[in-house]
C-alpha cells in the first residue's frame, strides 16, 4: 500500500490536487481512499457530494472520508482520559472544567494519524491519499506521535505491579486516585499504536509527502520552510505541485504586471527544488470541482507519470564512519537559525521555531559532539573519541 500526504499553505489548492491525484490513481484500476484531516473539511465540496466520517463511495475504485476527530478520540483514549480527568478534579472541588483541560494541543491531529494507521493496517486499499490541514497543523500532526510517546514514558513510568503493591498507600497519603489496570492497558495500547504509526510514517517506500505551492514569493517561502521541517523530522518529500499558474493569454491587459512576478516565482521554484519532481498546474477555464473535472485534471497534471510511485527519495541522514561524523540534510535553513545541543545520548536539532530530539546513532553512542559545520544544506556533526 502507498500513503501520499498533501500539505501546503492554506488556500493553495491542496484538496483539489489531492482529489485529482486520487482520481488519476483510481482510474488506473487501483483501489483508493482519499481522506481529509483538515477540521474545515472541503473534500465533499470538491466531489460535489456529501462526505462524512464513514467511507463514501465516489466511484467503483475510489472512496472518500472526512475524519471526525471527536469520534476518533473517544475510540482512542477512553479510560486514560477518564483517569486524567480524575487527577485534575481530585482536589478541584468540581470547579475545574476538566473536559476542556484535556483537549491537549495536537491531540486531534494524533487521532487523525491513528485513522490513517487503521486504514493502512486494514489492507483494504492500494493507495491512501491524505488531504492535510494548512502547513502548521500538518507539522503538528507529523511530529505529535514522537513527542507524546516521549511525554507518556516520562510522566507514567510506574508499572502495574507497583501500583497494585503500594497503590492504596499512595492513594490515601496523597489523596489522588491510582490508575486501574484498564488505564495501563490503554497506555500500553496507545504506546504500541504510536510505535507502529512512527514505523509507518518514516518508511519512505510507503509514505510520501507532496508540497503544494503557488508561484508567489510569500507562498514559496512557506513551502521552503515546510520542506526543511519535514526533512528535520525525517519525512520524504517526493514532489512539488505548483498550482494557480496564470496561462499566457490571461496575462494580457489588467494582469500584465503579474507576468514578471510569476516568472520570478517559477524560476525560484525551479532553482530551489531542482532535484525534486515538479508538476505545474495552470488555471483551468472551469472550477476544479466535480468528479469529471478532477479526473480530467489528474491526467493533465501528471501526464505520462504514475503518481502512485515514489517519485523521489533522498537520504536525510548519512553516517561517515571514517570522518567520525553525522550529516543531516536541512535544505533552505540558515546558519543563524540552527540550534544544536546534546543531552546525554540524545541530539537536539532545531531550525527556527521547530526543534527535534533524536538518539545519537549507535556508531557514536557514549560520545560527545566535538564540532559542527553547516554548508550546502547539510549540517555535519563531528564526534570526539569514546570514553
Amino acid at each position: 500500500m502507498r500513503v501520499i500526504i498533501y500539505t501546503g499553505k492554506g488556500g493553495v489548492g491542496k484538496t483539489s490536487m489531492a482529489a485529482a491525484t486520487a482520481c488519476r490513481i483510481a482510474g488506473s484500476g487501483k483501489k483508493v481512499l482519499i481522506m481529509s484531516t483538515d477540521q474545515a473539511h472541503s473534500l465533499g465540496d470538491s466531489f460535489d457530494k456529501k462526505v462524512g466520517r464513514e467511507r463514501t463511495k465516489i466511484t467503483e475504485n475510489l472512496d472518500a472520508m472526512e475524519i471526525d476527530t471527536v469520534y476518533e478520540g473517544e475510540k482512542s483514549w477512553g479510560n486514560l482520559k477518564e483517569y486524567l480527568k480524575q487527577l485534575l478534579t481530585a482536589k478541584g472541588g468540581g470547579g475545574i472544567e476538566a473536559e476542556e483541560l484535556l483537549i491537549f494541543p495536537g491531540l486531534e491531529e494524533l487521532f487523525s494519524m491513528f485513522k490513517i494507521l487503521e486504514v493502512y493496517e486494514s489492507g483494504v486499499y492500494d493507495t491512501v491519499i491524505v488531504d492535510c490541514a494548512p502547513t502548521g497543523e500538518t507539522l503538528s500532526l507529523l511530529k505529535y506521535p514522537e513527542r507524546l510517546s516521549g511525554l507518556i514514558e516520562k510522566l507514567l513510568p510506574i508499572e502495574k505491579l507497583g501500583v497494585k503493591t503500594v497503590g492504596a498507600i499512595v492513594e490515601k497519603a496523597m489523596k489522588i486516585p491510582m490508575p486501574k489496570d484498564n488505564v495501563f492497558d490503554d497506555i500500553e495500547h496507545l504506546m504500541d499504536k504510536m510505535k507502529r504509526l512512527q514505523r509507518l510514517m518514516l518508511n519512505p517506500e510507503i509514505v510520501s509527502l507532496r508540497v503544494v505551492t503557488t508561484p508567489e514569493k510569500i507562498v514559496i517561502s512557506e513551502a521552503k520552510r515546510n520542506f526543511t521541517c519535514l526533512y528535520l523530522y525525517h519525512y520524504n518529500v517526493d514532489a512539488i505541485l505548483v498550482n494557480h499558474i496564470y496561462p499566457a493569454e490571461a496575462m494580457e491587459g489588467y494582469f500584465h504586471k503579474w507576468e514578471k512576478l510569476q516568472e520570478e516565482g517559477l524560476r525560484e521554484i525551479r532553482e530551489c527544488f531542482s532535484e525534486v519532481p515538479r508538476f505545474y498546474v495552470e488555471l483551468l477555464p472551469k472550477e476544479l470541482r466535480t468528479l469529471e473535472v478532477l479526473e480530467e485534471a489528474g491526467g493533465y497534471i501528471f501526464g505520462e507519470c504514475n503518481p502512485d510511485e515514489v517519485l523521489f527519495q533522498k537520504e536525510i541522514y548519512e553516517i561517515d564512519r571514517e570522518g567520525e561524523s553525522l550529516r543531516i540534510y536541512l535544505p533552505f535553513a540558515g546558519k543563524e537559525e540552527l540550534l544544536l545541543e546534546q543531552d546525554g545520548n540524545e541530539l537536539i536539532v532545531g531550525v527556527r521555531n521547530e526543534c527535534r530530539r533524536f538518539p545519537v546513532p549507535a556508531e557514536f553512542a557514549g560520545r560527545e559532539i566535538a564540532g559542527a559545520k553547516f554548508a550546502d544544506g547539510y549540517l555535519r556533526i563531528g564526534f570526539g573519541e569514546g570514553g
